[in-house]
């Protein structure tokens, strides 16, 4: 493990990391972002590439708990420093570069001993919503999700940190609507868009099967001509006077009707 100290905001390994953090990217090898202890924490035990940890002096304890990679460059600074790349409010003064993973087609559609459940995100803008959706997708057993165009980076900052981690181990694979609707009918997978009106009840649909899941945008929905692509609906009835869900609600709530089904299947 290497160790530097370093002084100044103008080191380059300090902004590369800031540009990491504030426009991530989506290509095969680009570095990501973590903010604080835990991220950074999961992104070892989910054995992606550390590529540089950096902490303020007031870490440095934290720092000789970890068992890193040789590889790993550690970068000690003063907090200030380290805090001023950060856009959590009083964070903790710890960062990482790390490699992002690469997921296939085939990871995103689970192993052949389960049905794919899969979601699709059709531009969702709220980063802390699809934080979220990543998040309960991991705890209610999805495969994979789909982000298609226009919706928000799943390394944005926010998203990561409304994921809890999730993302660092959920495959998740982007695609055109075109190539999306391709690979899930070619895999057998029946696509439902979500809807208010006009949908059957999900309690009430058969999500025991392979499915895929389409949530939309958090104001507008899903696009009429995503939609329309769709093999069917499914809505989640409310008895309350509430005329829709927050798009992470309504994922988590589908997902959790789909591992309740799948589960009383056994």
């Amino acid at each position: 493990m290497q160790v530097r100290r370093v002084a100044s905001k103008q080191n380059s390994r300090l902004k590369e990391l800031r540009r990491a953090l504030a426009q991530p990217g989506r290509k095969t090898g680009a570095m990501v972002g973590l903010e604080g202890p835990h991220l950074v924490e999961e992104a070892l035990r989910a054995g992606l590439g550390v590529k540089c940890i950096v902490v303020g002096e007031s870490m440095q304890n934290w720092v000789q708990g970890l068992k890193l990679p040789h590889e790993t460059e550690l970068l000690v600074a003063p907090n200030d420093i380290i805090v001023s790349l950060l856009s959590t409010e009083a964070p903790q003064p710890v960062a990482a570069l790390v490699e992002q993973p690469k997921w296939s087609w085939e990871e995103a559609l689970g192993q052949r001993d389960r049905a794919a459940l899969v979601i699709v995100l059709a531009e969702l803008q709220d980063p802390g919503n699809v934080g979220t959706i990543l998040r309960s997708a991991e705890a209610f057993g999805a495969t994979g999700v789909v982000s298609l165009p226009g919706t928000v980076n799943e390394w944005n900052a926010k998203t990561v940190r409304a994921s809890a981690g999730s993302v660092l181990r959920m495959p998740v694979v982007s695609a055109s609507v075109e190539e999306c609707f391709a690979r899930l009918h070619d895999a057998g997978v029946t696509v439902m868009t979500t809807a208010v009106d006009g949908a059957l009840n999900a309690a009430r649909s058969d999500l025991r099967k392979p499915v895929a899941l389409i949530l939309g945008n958090e104001g507008a929905g899903v696009p009429r001509e995503i939609a329309g692509k769709a093999d069917g609906a499914v809505t989640i009835d409310c008895p309350g006077p509430v005329e829709s869900l927050n798009a992470a609600v309504a994922a988590s709530v589908l997902l959790y009707e789909a591992a309740r089904q799948r589960s009383a299947k056994r």
